[in-house]
């Protein structure tokens, strides 16, 4: 007859051995109050009010911030904004004031960046160009991705004859040279001012990106959260706006930027043919139109306002980029920079490389 202690109790079945196993572990693993507990904090400590967890929006701006290029392109954004707002309050000069004792001066005390033909300030003239190509830029690029993710996501999510007709308007629009039918348009509607002529700009700007938007509606419509709204009864236009385009935010905010980058050249573009903003407003690339001609003979005319002119196109060109990567993790360029701070490890101490160091 065995002994009570060494075999299985009746009413736990376990053994003592099993017994003291599950004390060992149980005071191993709960640390009490005077007990320290483990270094690395667990996922439920993450949660926790002391450990908030990051949101997506501060991860997204912790990736920018790292990228260099990207925020070097917004800081001169900023600068640029200020200077076209914030600067001609620094000159004595108007944009339509003549000086009539300085025809093309070069810089001076007096006028920073000389004078035009007529005795403009140069440097007060740039700036309201520039003033007008940002929020021409600004507005073309917002109404662009606006409308391809209307016209995409809707012919995506529909289909079936509104699928049709609105890739039919699409591939028409593409196949169209854009900048002759502005500029075939421009002078037709000369006199409603440059709203006009930012709708214009957007509206044969948009098509690629909505053909984008249209592929990746046809894969979001197939997701449970979308069959459910579906089956509950929500009414199309409004899954398309609360379900569908959030899911690609990140896809139409580089669009926006790309897109405003592309409208700084199209509106600089067509004001040097003459068919875009037209007088008394004027833009860069209406100034840099009106001195091209004495542009080797005094060099500031054209330097000033082409120099802006680049600046906004590399400003928006390094922020589309970093957006991307910030956005998008496993982009190519997100990936390089992941690579290069592995290889390089982390900085030694003492002289002596870290652990983590190739």
């Amino acid at each position: 007859m065995r002994h009570a202690g060494a075999g299985r109790t009746a009413r736990t079945g376990r053994t003592p051995r099993d017994r003291d196993r599950r004390t060992a572990r149980h005071h191993t693993t709960q640390p009490g109050p005077s007990q320290p507990g483990p270094s690395r904090p667990g996922p439920s400590q993450h949660c926790t009010p002391g450990h908030p967890r990051p949101s997506r929006a501060r991860l997204t701006a912790r990736r920018f911030a790292r990228n260099r290029l990207a925020s070097a392109g917004l800081a001169l954004l900023v600068l640029l904004f200020l200077a076209a707002y914030a600067g001609p309050l620094l000159s004595p000069w108007d944009h339509r004031t003549h000086d009539f004792l300085n025809f093309l001066s070069g810089p001076s005390a007096d006028h920073w960046w000389g004078t035009t033909q007529s005795g403009l300030d140069l440097y007060a003239l740039t700036l309201r160009g520039l003033q007008k190509s940002l929020v021409i830029a600004l507005l073309a690029g917002v109404l662009c991705t606006f409308l391809s993710a209307v016209v995409g996501a809707f012919a995506g999510y529909f289909g079936g004859w509104t699928d049709r007709v609105l890739t039919g308007c699409v591939d028409l629009l593409l196949v169209m040279p854009a900048f002759l039918v502005v500029a075939v348009l421009s002078p037709l509607v000369r006199g409603s001012g440059w709203p006009v002529f930012v709708v214009l700009l957007a509206a044969f700007s948009w098509m690629i990106t909505g053909r984008v938007v249209r592929s990746v509606t046809l894969t979001l419509k197939e997701r449970a959260y979308v069959k459910a709204a579906r089956y509950l009864g929500v009414p199309g236009p409004v899954i398309v706006f609360r379900h569908i385009l959030p899911n690609m935010a990140s896809l139409l905010i580089i669009d926006a930027v790309v897109q405003a980058g592309a409208a700084v050249i199209g509106e600089s573009g067509l004001s040097y043919f003459g068919f875009g903003v037209q007088p008394p407003d004027v833009s860069l690339g209406t100034v840099i139109a009106d001195h091209t001609n004495m542009a080797a003979s005094y060099p500031w005319l054209f330097f000033f306002p082409a120099g802006c002119l680049v600046l906004i196109g590399v400003a928006l060109a390094f922020i589309g980029d970093g957006l991307r990567d910030a956005l998008d993790p496993e982009a190519a360029g997100a990936q390089a920079r992941a690579k290069r701070r592995t290889r390089r490890g982390p900085r030694t101490v003492g002289g002596a490389p870290t652990e983590g160091r190739r």
